[in-house]
């Protein structure tokens, strides 16, 4: 029997029915107890009749359901060691040179888990996001092993996984989050016959984790109108996944064999758009738009038998952030593998998805995308001005002006004022990039790439954080072994303007 429900006594404190799986390793049990007490797992000391708990398992514990264990250790603040003298970088180890330059914090490879790790990062690099789950109430709690699989646990795991990380620059296990991920989802914690984590599809991961998001997180609330009832202005508000991830989509299904069937029409609502590869596809943007018009073959009422039809779609409504899946991957029957399209397609750091919109979407879209011509313009005729004056040998003018002038770089609001996280352009700026190394999505290896700015990027290799440049992201496009990308994340292009207003 792998799993018990054990007492924990520690101190004055006392905690009942901790469920104890012996199949996972000591340093899970270990993070349940830090959830519980704040006692960081290097200071706990747990012991059964004079037995010490050791990091290398559990051979030295007799186990029964409603055994108490004790438990040792103190969660009150460590002393802080002396300020360090002035250390050079060639002297830092990769961790302080993370923190010295502001690297986000790495997760460690807790065996087959960078599908995970990679999933996470990307998804990070959403600021709403991330401003909403860290207000989502409540605690976790570890008293019953029903709990630890429920949508609210995930999305609290996620939640505290995010807060530690915004704390540090250090590596750090994951084992909470992906503990509660397991019992969520058994199919992640499948093992390979020398017992490790077998590697799982990045791709699953994220729909599910994104699925979980969807049940529990709130949505942002309309501002009322003066005159509106506050009740009529909230009741229309969606949840925070479907505002800013949710992609609707009209369809029209006509049969080919029966013109005069008549045509039925479908709307679905979307959370990432997929990319299919074929021979013709050099561009996503080919095979986004290939997506939106297939053929299938299917039962007419018309004819009484199976005929051919065809598919068209439109999106309706784009949300501020755009997931695209590559779908690389296909049963290989012979094998009986997930074998992997290595092709190369090309992905924009600028995506523009005006044409696969209806035309009332793109009637909407035209006012914001004119603005950024307008400013684009704006800055094309700078450029050949200041251009035109060096190629005369003029010296760039130097605008004097005076220190208390009030002007501020502001955005342009990137959603529609009735649509609470919706793009408003449909231009997108690359934000994250997952991709994969290796030939089948059973093996290989799992890392995000997450913009910085303009130019900068990280590359979240598991605990191993570098910097990279822009550059280096167009290289993840596929062709050989390399690093290819499988999801991409676009979020909205940013209108700057300046406010000389006061």
């Amino acid at each position: 029997m792998p799993v018990y429900k054990v007492h924990i006594k520690w101190g004055k404190e006392k905690f009942e029915n901790v469920e104890l799986n012996t199949e996972e390793p000591t340093d899970v049990f270990k993070a349940q107890l830090f959830a519980l007490s704040s006692v960081p797992p290097e200071r706990q000391k747990v012991m059964l009749k004079g037995a010490v708990l050791k990091d290398d398992g559990w051979g030295n514990f007799k186990l029964k359901n409603g055994i108490t264990l004790m438990m040792m250790g103190s969660a009150d603040a460590l002393p802080q060691a002396p300020k360090k003298k002035t250390m050079f970088v060639e002297d830092m180890t990769d961790s302080q040179l993370a923190s010295a330059y502001d690297l986000p914090a790495g997760l460690n490879n807790l065996g087959n888990t960078c599908y995970m790790n990679a999933t996470v990062q990307c998804l990070r690099n959403v600021p709403e996001l991330k401003s909403c789950l860290l207000k989502f109430p409540g605690q976790l709690g570890f008293g019953g092993s029903d709990s630890l699989g429920s949508p609210e646990s995930v999305t609290l795991a996620l939640r505290d996984l995010y807060k530690s990380m915004d704390k540090t620059s250090e590596p750090m296990p994951p084992i909470i989050f992906l503990q509660i991920l397991h019992k969520a989802f058994p199919q992640f914690a499948e093992k390979t016959e020398q017992g490790v984590y077998a590697q799982q599809d990045a791709n699953e991961c994220w729909t599910q984790v994104v699925r979980i998001l969807q049940q529990k997180l709130p949505g942002e609330e309309k501002a009322i109108e003066e005159g509106k009832d506050e009740k009529a202005a909230s009741a229309d508000s969606r949840g925070f996944m479907d505002q800013y991830f949710g992609i609707e989509s009209e369809s029209v299904m006509k049969c080919v064999e029966a013109p005069e069937e008549e045509e039925v029409k479908s709307k679905e609502t979307l959370f990432q758009l997929s990319c299919f590869i074929n021979q013709d596809v050099k561009y996503i943007h080919t095979g986004l738009q290939s997506r939106l018009k297939e053929s299938i073959t299917k039962n007419s009422p018309t004819l009484n038998r199976d005929a051919e039809y065809t598919k068209t779609s439109k999106l309706s409504r784009l949300p501020a952030y755009l997931p695209v899946q590559l779908v690389r991957f296909y049963f290989k029957e012979k094998e009986a593998v997930n074998a992997k399209i290595l092709k190369d397609v090309k992905f924009p750091l600028v995506l523009d998805v005006f044409d696969l919109c209806t035309e009332d979407l793109q009637n909407k879209l035209i006012p914001q995308r004119t603005k950024f011509k307008e400013m684009e313009d704006r800055k094309l005729e700078e450029a050949r001005g200041m251009k035109a004056k060096a190629d005369q040998g003029e010296k760039p003018e130097q605008k004097e002006e005076p220190m208390d002038v009030d002007k501020k770089t502001k955005l342009e609001p990137f959603s529609f004022p009735d649509d609470i996280g919706s793009n408003n352009s449909g231009y997108y700026d690359l934000l994250a990039v997952l991709t994969h190394q290796g030939r089948s999505s059973s093996s290989g290896h799992y890392v995000a790439w997450i913009r910085k700015n303009e130019d900068e990027w990280y590359k979240c290799d598991d605990d191993n954080i570098s910097g990279i440049h822009s550059e280096d992201i167009l290289k993840l496009s596929g062709g050989g072994d390399w690093h290819c990308a499988y999801v991409l994340l676009y979020g909205p292009r940013k209108l700057e303007t300046i406010d000389e207003s006061s």
